[in-house]
Order: C-alpha cells, then sequence, then structure tokens
C-alpha cells in the first residue's frame, strides 16, 4: 500500500522560499520515480519537478533555476525546495509516486505566495 503525506506549505512574501517534504510508505520506494505536481484555481494539475530512483532530475521551465527536487531514500522522503517564489506559484503542491496515472497521491499542501 502507497501512502504520500506532504507538509510545509504555507503563506510566503514573493522571493521568499520554502521547502515542501512529501513521506512516502509502501515498498520499493528508492527505484520510483517521484514527482511534485500543482494545481492552482481554475487551472489544469501540472508537473513541476520530477526525479527518478538514480536521482535524474525534470523541471518544468517556469521553475528551472528556482526550485530543486531531492529525494532521501533512507528516509523514503522527497523535498522540493523552492526559492524566490512568485505570485504565480501559488497552488495546491501534489507528492506523486510513478506518475499521474499510477493514482498515488498526497492530499496535497498549500503554496500561497503574497505580500
Amino acid at each position: 500500500q502507497v501512502h504520500l503525506v506532504e507538509s510545509g506549505g504555507g503563506l510566503v512574501q514573493p522571493g521568499g522560499s520554502l521547502r515542501l517534504s512529501c513521506a512516502a510508505s509502501g515498498s520499493f520506494f528508492s527505484i520510483s520515480y517521484m514527482g511534485w505536481y500543482r494545481q492552482a484555481p481554475g487551472k489544469e494539475r501540472e508537473l513541476v519537478a520530477g526525479i527518478t530512483g538514480g536521482g535524474a532530475t525534470n523541471y518544468a521551465n517556469s521553475v528551472k533555476g528556482r526550485f530543486t527536487i531531492s529525494r532521501d531514500n533512507t528516509r523514503n522522503t522527497v523535498y522540493l525546495q523552492m526559492n524566490n517564489l512568485k505570485p504565480e506559484d501559488t497552488a495546491v503542491y501534489y507528492c506523486n509516486r510513478d506518475g499521474p496515472s499510477s493514482g498515488y497521491w498526497g492530499q496535497g499542501t498549500q503554496v500561497t505566495v503574497s505580500s
């Protein structure tokens, strides 16, 4: 059984930083592709960043150079460090395992960037 729990969201001013965490349960975490997605009101859910079991990463163009995804396989946890946050980063952020079609999603954590 796969269970994902996000934490670390909140309200931050433009230019600020947040670090999201996703604690995962279930087998084979270390070889699983993990992704962070976000969904803003009235918009489709989109991939923000992903990381393979081997550590290869990919990012949406809108967050390149500002966000960093990482993982700690000893803790079954994936992180998203978000720097220089912008109002357009405001969304609910979701952790996912093995891609959207897997059905493995966390409950989401709200990130609001506002002055």
